[in-house]
């Protein structure tokens, strides 16, 4: 019996990623039905959740008539791109946390916060069920994101990946991914390196497959989420 992906991340845990990891030849015919899979499931993804879109847009837009979207500069095998997400928070945010040091400080950490003060109330909801992210659809329709990947970060997290580094980025990142479905926010970011690693050296279609059947169940109950 295949073990789950959970016990698979449990076993990970336990070994260093090695410094000779390198990105493995794919089959082509794999390559293309990973981007054939990804045009089809974004495209009746957007489709079959418009009426969610429009009702999440709508409530954005009349709690503080700020933007709907927030675009996000991430990094990709082909350069920096905008990452689409649903704003879930406030459109001052960025000074928000420019006024407050011991904030500036916990971000710095993890790129994270938590009981983030930014975040709107709509936006909270939105972040622990992963509304936010639906948006980044349209991005891998455009072939910029897959619907399963490594991590999405930006240039500033770029340092936290050492000498794997050029290996993140040969691999384009996953609306869901291995992190998603094996911690969220409840591991410690040399850990979600370590699952990012893992997850490019033993990409298949199946394992693939297995992630996006297990994202659904981690949304609906929001664990680890920020």
């Amino acid at each position: 019996m295949t073990a789950p992906i959970s016990s698979i991340a449990d076993q990970n845990r336990e070994t260093k990623v090695k410094s000779e990891l390198r990105l493995l030849p794919r089959p082509f015919w794999a390559v293309a039905l990973k981007r054939i899979f990804d045009l089809v499931g974004a495209a009746f993804g957007l489709i079959l959740l418009s009426p969610l879109l429009l009702i999440i847009a709508a409530l954005i837009k009349a709690q503080d008539r700020g933007p709907v979207f927030h675009r996000r500069k991430v990094l990709g095998p082909n350069g920096p791109f905008e990452a689409l997400k649903f704003r879930s928070m406030h459109p001052a945010a960025d000074a928000i946390l420019q006024a407050d040091a011991s904030l500036r400080e916990s971000f710095s950490q993890n790129f994270k916060l938590r009981n983030d003060p930014r975040i709107t109330e709509i936006g909270s909801f939105l972040r622990k069920h992963s509304l936010d992210e639906l948006p980044q659809l349209v991005n891998v329709l455009r072939g910029q994101m897959s619907l399963v990947g490594p991590r999405m970060i930006t240039a500033d997290e770029l340092s936290k990946y050492g000498e794997y580094q050029r290996l993140l980025l040969s691999i384009k990142p996953g609306l869901t991914g291995y992190w998603q479905v094996n911690g969220r926010q409840n591991v410690a970011y040399a850990h979600r390196v370590e699952m990012d690693m893992y997850y490019i050296q033993h990409w298949s279609l199946r394992l693939d497959f297995r992630i996006l059947f297990q994202t659904p169940w981690v949304v609906l109950k929001g664990e680890g989420a920020v």
